[in-house]
């Protein structure tokens, strides 16, 4: 009989970028490298042990956005150019690398993988990778939960209570789209939480969410079980807290697994060790080097030499982590339970991207770890959120503390001098939004989509990624870029509102590039 549970939580996210005014965007080249990277092959993993008769469980929250990228027929499309690109790539790797046996191993590893993963998605999925997802939590084996709408960093929005509610309202209704059924729980972004979000999530139906540890352990009054049981607000709203060992365990590149020497190295790429003529067609269209997912190193050093990878000694290194891992989260159950007088739950959430994408083998590891939590021990269960409230339905009630998983765990990320001039704007065009609802209460169909069409605009400039992107400074230029366009198509449209006349080429060509949540109501900004 267990003795407590682990909660294996991922968040699977990206903005959307979608450039249909262009033949190639650089940008788009994230959701297929997840895809390839993450996405499919975790699907292959939930397949396997499906197959296999293996009694698992996970909680999965795929954001809105992602959803919206996933069902958009132009990316499914440029997905496809973007795998037959990849595999002619690999076909001149392996004819370039014949000569040298290491690496031409390595070159035939991802000629197979590329070329599988396009099987899959044309064959297996269908090009419906929703679809796939939906069958699993079906079957009960995922617990499928939503998020904000554009993944909105909802403190700094909290200015205005109905801009909060659009986005969890705009997420929900989504979510009934893909999955045809109500979510449970919300995954809130960047675990961003204020005083009296739990209100909103009442009034939705949402019936959990999960916070970062100090979100919880600091909370009014102080937590009889720390981060190892679920909580209700004053709202009955239940609150999980994250575990900081099993987090360090797997994020940190220093202290977890993905740092380990045998891994494979994600900065060493073909995109930048080849001739620049051969591997030119491969790379961005303006010209610039870029990762290509063809990477033949492992990690070796901290130093700048590196040592071709071995798939072998990477796969038994993940099998001795997920061991290790399972291994720890035994003792700590074994030492919670015999001091907390329940059964404890370990809530473990992580990105998914950093499964496949950044870690290369995370994916084998989450393979291990689920198999050898079935087969291998009987202290630990996984478990959802929902059934551990099942299980545990009286719960302690507390004031969570504002906060975030963020860099220092409040909202300095968001909010700094790189990226603070956004908000006075992000909040006027959210009190614009608001009124407008308002004052349109019965609109003729030519103001419904323009309305329709502000609401798009302004959750897209919401997107907590571009205060993100501008803070580290990676592509900060297009971040700036996507919030000023937002911004200037929202305020474009609002003029129409006033006006008799209205430019439809200008209405038609913004519905046709921002087309995200093709279903939405203006009337989510109205109270």
């Amino acid at each position: 009989m267990e003795k407590g549970y682990l909660a294996l939580i991922l968040h699977a996210h990206l903005p959307f970028v979608r450039h249909p005014e262009y033949k190639e965007f650089l940008e788009e080249r994230w959701l297929f490298e997840a895809l390839t990277e993450t996405y499919i092959p975790l699907l292959e993993v939930v397949d396997s042990l499906d197959k296999d008769g293996v009694d698992f469980c996970l909680t999965l929250n795929l954001s809105p956005t992602l959803c919206s990228m996933f069902d958009d027929e132009l990316l499914k499309a440029r997905y496809l150019n973007y795998l037959n690109n990849m595999v002619e790539l690999t076909e001149l790797e392996v004819e370039r690398n014949r000569f040298n046996p290491q690496i031409y191993k390595l070159s035939l590893m991802y000629y197979h993988r590329f070329t599988r993963v396009k099987k899959k998605f044309l064959n297996t999925y269908n090009q419906n990778l929703l679809l796939e997802f939906k069958k699993y939590q079906d079957k009960g084996y995922l617990e499928i939960i939503t998020c904000a709408a554009t993944h909105g960093f909802l403190p700094l929005l909290s200015i205005n209570e109905q801009a909060v509610r659009a986005q969890i309202r705009v997420g929900i209704n989504s979510y009934r789209k893909f999955f045809s059924c109500e979510p449970k729980g919300i995954w809130l972004p960047e675990c961003g939480y204020f005083e009296g979000l739990d209100k909103i999530f009442k009034e939705e139906g949402i019936k959990y969410f999960i916070l970062e540890a100090h979100g919880v352990l600091f909370s009014r009054p102080r937590p009889k079980f720390g981060v190892y049981s679920s909580y209700y607000t004053k709202e009955k709203i239940a609150v999980f807290g994250r575990d900081q060992e099993s987090s360090k365990n797997v994020w940190s590149s220093i202290e977890g697994y993905p740092g380990d020497y045998n891994y494979r190295d994600y900065y060493r790429d073909v995109g930048f060790d080849s001739d620049y003529d051969y591997i030119k067609p491969y790379i961005s269209p303006d010209g610039a080097r870029i990762s290509t997912g063809i990477k033949y190193y492992r990690i070796t050093q901290a130093g700048p030499h590196k040592e071709p990878y071995s798939p072998e000694a990477a796969s038994e290194k993940a099998a001795e982590h997920a061991g290790n891992f399972m291994f720890n989260r035994e003792k700590q159950v074994e030492h919670l339970y015999s001091i907390l007088g329940r059964k404890p739950i370990i809530t473990a959430p992580y990105d998914a991207e950093l499964f496949g994408h950044w870690w290369f083998e995370g994916i084998q590891w989450l393979n291990f770890l689920i198999r050898k939590v079935a087969y291998d021990q009987n202290t630990i269960k996984l478990i959802t959120p929902s059934r551990y409230l099942n299980i545990y339905p009286k719960n302690q009630v507390v004031a969570p503390s504002p906060s975030s998983w963020g860099y220092k765990g409040y909202n300095e990320m968001w909010l700094d001098g790189s990226n603070d001039w956004i908000y006075p704007h992000l909040h006027r065009a959210q009190n614009i939004m608001m009124e407008a609802a308002k004052k349109y209460g019965n609109p003729d169909d030519i103001r419904v989509r323009i309305l329709n069409q502000m609401a798009r605009e302004l959750l897209l400039a919401q997107s907590s990624d571009w205060a993100f992107i501008m803070k580290t400074g990676t592509f900060s230029e297009y971040a700036k870029k996507r919030t000023v366009t937002h911004l200037g198509r929202f305020y474009a449209l609002e003029n129409y509102l006033e006006k008799s006349s209205v430019n439809y080429e200008v209405l038609e060509d913004i519905e046709k590039k921002d087309n995200v949540f093709p279903e939405i109501s203006y009337s989510a900004y109205h109270p």
